[in-house]
């Protein structure tokens, strides 16, 4: 009963009809009392009596007097309570007992043994339970302190993207901030493996070939083109993209552009499929999923679905 901090009644009434009967004596008592730790002065008036005045005190009283005395001490008292306990119930040895007690104090054993056991089973259920309800609430606390840094978040990609729609006379410089702002935007939703990269020829160092961003969908890598014309996407600009992704063989792709996408190119994409699973994206998809503090991996996931089985390389999905 390793967490009882006092007796409760029940096993304070128990403790005072067993202890006697142990012992043939009431110096044996005083003795057993004053090995399971009880403070001297918790003991010191009952041992005197029965030192000098042996006659006007029993058992049953000594020890009602001294547990009376232990239980009412706060965390002092703790150890020799828990070490009373603990003696009692491993008491194995009878012999000590006046043979007309033996199997009174037998059964006095197991029922303080029973209720030690009870009690500690409800201290442990109920540990149990407050250390599943405090985990719960943790774990909730720190759902919600992630939500609330992931909305912050969002809303600051979303005012960042509706800046660079007044970069009209900076389009260099306005391209380059739109790969910052999605891959920041893949990076909130856990799904960015490596932002923009540029491989070079490992003899001569020139940059051979540029990708604006790499993520992992559905288990797979997907090579990320972003760009941002005036016009609708054309072969010439796309057919870069693809040229990357047949380079390597387990590659998958997804295009992102502002202002759509020539028919060729659409028609070129799902030819493609029969081969390699790539889709297209508008910007608006994005503008409209931050409006709505969407699942952009399921936005993603839906439009990869949408290309491998219903070869739709393009479904724009806006609500």
């Amino acid at each position: 009963m390793t967490d009882i901090f006092h007796y409760p009644p029940d096993v304070f009434e128990l403790l005072v009809e067993t202890i006697p009967r142990l012992f043939r004596g009431k110096k044996a008592v005083v003795l057993f009392l004053q090995g399971a730790g009880v403070p001297q002065e918790d003991i010191i008036g009952v041992a005197r009596i029965v030192q000098t005045d042996p006659k006007s005190i029993n058992k049953f009283e000594i020890v009602r007097n001294v547990l009376t005395k232990v239980n009412s001490r706060g965390d002092s008292g703790l150890s020799a309570r828990r070490e009373i306990i603990k003696r009692v119930i491993e008491f194995e040895n009878f012999e000590t007992c006046w043979p007309a007690d033996q199997l009174k104090a037998k059964g006095l054993v197991v029922s303080i043994r029973e209720a030690v056991n009870k009690k500690d089973s409800f201290t442990r259920m109920k540990q149990e339970r407050n250390a599943e309800r405090d985990e719960r609430q943790s774990r909730q606390q720190a759902e919600r302190i992630a939500a609330a840094k992931r909305r912050e978040d969002i809303n600051a990609i979303s005012l960042r993207l509706a800046a660079l729609f007044g970069m009209d006379d900076k389009p260099q410089e306005r391209g380059k901030l739109l790969e910052g702002v999605l891959n920041d935007l893949f990076r909130i939703y856990g799904i960015l493996v490596r932002e923009d990269f540029r491989r070079r020829d490992p003899d001569t160092s020139v940059v051979v070939e540029q990708i604006d961003g790499v993520i992992e969908l559905n288990g797979k890598i997907h090579l990320v083109e972003m760009k941002w014309l005036n016009t609708s996407v054309g072969i010439g600009e796309f057919s870069p993209h693809l040229v990357r992704l047949f380079s390597r063989a387990d590659a998958h792709g997804i295009f992102i552009a502002t202002n759509g996408y020539a028919s060729s190119v659409v028609s070129e994409c799902r030819n493609a499929l029969n081969q390699k699973t790539l889709f297209l994206c508008s910007l608006r998809e994005f503008v409209m999923l931050l409006q709505r503090q969407d699942d952009l991996v399921e936005l993603l996931r839906k439009k990869s679905q949408a290309a491998i089985v219903d070869k739709n390389p393009f479904l724009e999905i806006l609500s």
